[in-house]
């Protein structure tokens, strides 16, 4: 049996410098970040026996301590808050995102009604939302683009791991909706070529494996891809492996998503050899 890793896989620039800060910052007891710092538990994880723990608000931290702003991003407020209790801050923010932000914060200040492309409840359109101003919108599908109310001036920003494809998709719905659209494709590079690498791998395989946090917005999104493609099966780590997975299999293909690190996709691919 073969096995085959994607061109394009696991940790991208973002994810690295965010744990890179974060292990630079680690005191046990006294750093910790606002939330996963990447949707990875296994590394989340290996980073509180490091020294950095997790805490889901500021409330939560010990005055002089440090907070690590993950990499998914924060709203303003956060940073008056943490400035307000004296706190030492380390901005872990992907500079995507952080670019994705600024986007939008630019545009409602310009006038827009800022429409944001991605996922309600992702804690990164969270954050892009909050540095929107009042009035911004979140879409998810073309359906809700096509809701959308006519309007004067839009900006539109995008989820940094959404789908390239589904961002055109709604955005050719939003065009109708103003004469005056300003559109920002804040989808970062490294998704896009982990999304094609593992469509072009997907498609020459008889099965994927996409490895990442069941909890990671864009390794489902690679599964998704993958699975219109051949069989494919979403796991964590190689302890998810089924024998019956691989009967009849002879070529494998394997993808990751941006927050999995390195030895696990090592640990998958080396039992899968082994099949």
């Amino acid at each position: 049996m073969e096995v085959i890793l994607a061109e394009y896989l696991g940790f991208c620039y973002g994810v690295k410098r965010a744990i890179r800060l974060a292990r630079d910052s680690a005191s046990p007891g006294r750093a910790s970040t606002l939330g996963p710092i990447i949707h990875n538990p296994q590394m989340v994880e290996r980073l509180a026996q490091e020294g950095v723990s997790t805490v889901s608000e500021l409330a939560e931290m010990p005055d002089g301590g440090t907070v690590i702003i993950r990499s998914h991003g924060v709203g303003p407020a956060i940073y008056r808050e943490a400035e307000e209790r004296h706190l030492t801050l380390v901005d872990a923010t992907c500079p995507h995102v952080k670019k994705a932000q600024l986007a939008a914060h630019a545009l409602a200040e310009d006038g827009c009604t800022v429409v944001i492309v991605g996922e309600k409840k992702h804690p990164e359109v969270k954050s892009i939302y909050e540095w929107s101003g009042e009035g911004a919108v979140i879409v998810e599908t073309e359906a809700e683009a096509e809701a959308l109310p006519s309007c004067g001036k839009m900006g539109v920003v995008a989820q940094t791991t959404f789908s390239g494809a589904e961002f055109e998709q709604i955005t050719a719905k939003l065009l109708s909706k103003s004469n005056d659209i300003h559109i920002i494709r804040t989808i970062c590079t490294a998704t896009d070529q982990r999304q094609k690498a593992a469509i072009e791998l997907a498609g020459r395989v008889d099965m994927m494996l996409v490895i990442g946090g069941k909890n990671s917005a864009n390794t489902t999104r690679l599964a998704e891809l993958c699975a219109e493609q051949t069989t494919t099966h979403h796991l964590e780590t190689a302890s998810e492996l089924q024998d019956a997975w691989f009967a009849d299999k002879k070529i494998i293909g394997i993808t990751a998503g941006a927050s999995t690190p390195d030895w696990i996709i090592r640990e998958v691919y080396q039992k899968c050899q082994k099949k």
